[in-house]
């Protein structure tokens, strides 16, 4: 009896979360972000100072051609342009760390209510594009890895090496085209329909349907090459070929014994792919007008604009790098043998 009892709570502590090894391993992290971003920032200064666009002219538009050399100057002042690159990237850094990210000179408002409007449009289309092209990619991956060389794994692979060298601008063209134009199926942009003047959840689901698909399509290559070869794979490992010698159903062998080791190098393969999902987002958003910082980007881009380039390129880095750790805790949760300190 006593010796029951003391196992029982071996058993289940076996079952914890390692809480303390993830936070070390995120606090590692997050030390490591922070030299990061401000290398980051600054960067993003330092190129924006070298361009060749006079932020000033463009916050003044057609007014800047005829304004006296005085006038510019004193604009000049007020957005804080004509101090040196060290002493604008200061004074940006200082009040950001305060949450005051500045004002956008481009769009006349502050940086922060800037993202705030648009970031969740974004996360929403991205997360979903993102969680459709892991379940299909998955799916298309054990279905190719099921029969190497038959005619469905041809089929399949093939198909993704075609959509790997697809951009997604030509696919979001594409797609409008065939379900909007010839078919009439679906909308081809925008949060709402036109003679709308409320967003409701399904004229949102109805316009995220092509962005999203689009945006999935342009991922989906890679999860399931990397599905098809993990659990073609895993196919031939000893514990499959025990399971299968045991006389489990082919069912079971493969999406209980396959399936889980074949998905160790997706969780990997998941935070190497959020810098492709972000740039692919932007440019999905601009061929849909989808309500997302694309455009705010564009507009940072172009106009030079300091304040509102240097937020939107930290939250883009800091996604990255959230991707990469979420990527690394799944890994060690999903193979103990990892762990989280190394």
């Amino acid at each position: 009896m006593t010796s029951a009892i003391t196992k029982a709570p071996e058993k289940a502590a076996g079952r914890r979360l390692p809480w303390g090894p993830m936070a070390r391993l995120t606090a590692r992290r997050a030390l490591f972000a922070v030299p990061v971003l401000l290398i980051v920032t600054f960067g993003v200064f330092a190129i924006a100072a070298a361009s060749p666009f006079d932020p000033v002219k463009a916050y003044a538009g057609t007014a800047g051609l005829t304004a006296s050399q005085e006038n510019l100057d004193q604009l000049r002042a007020n957005l804080g342009v004509d101090k040196p690159l060290a002493a604008q990237w200061w004074d940006w850094l200082t009040a950001a760390l305060t949450g005051d990210f500045g004002d956008s000179s481009t769009l006349r408002q502050p940086v922060a209510d800037v993202i705030g409007e648009r970031v969740g449009w974004s996360v929403l289309l991205a997360a979903t594009a993102f969680l459709v092209a892991i379940l299909v990619g998955t799916a298309l991956g054990v279905l190719a890895a099921r029969r190497p060389g038959g005619w469905l794994d041809r089929l399949v692979t093939s198909l993704a090496y075609t959509l790997e060298a697809a951009p997604p601008f030509w696919l979001g063209l594409l797609a409008v085209w065939l379900f909007s134009l010839k078919l009439g199926v679906l909308p081809s942009g925008g949060l709402t329909d036109t003679a709308s003047s409320t967003v409701t959840a399904g004229q949102v689901a109805s316009h995220l349907v092509l962005p999203a698909g689009v945006l999935a399509v342009s991922q989906l290559p890679w999860f399931v090459l990397y599905v098809r070869q993990g659990v073609g794979d895993a196919l031939g490992d000893d514990p499959v070929r025990g399971a299968r010698a045991r006389g489990l159903a082919e069912r079971t062998v493969l999406l209980g014994h396959a399936l889980r080791s074949g998905m160790l190098p997706v969780l990997t393969l998941i935070g190497s792919r959020v810098p492709e999902l972000i740039t692919g987002a932007l440019l999905v958003e601009t061929v849909f007008s989808w309500p997302g910082i694309a455009a705010a980007t564009v507009q940072a881009a172009t106009a030079v604009d300091f304040p509102l380039l240097a937020a939107l390129t930290a939250l883009a880095t800091a996604a990255v790098l959230l991707g990469n750790l979420v990527a690394d805790l799944l890994y060690g949760l999903a193979d103990p043998r990892v762990g989280f300190d190394g």
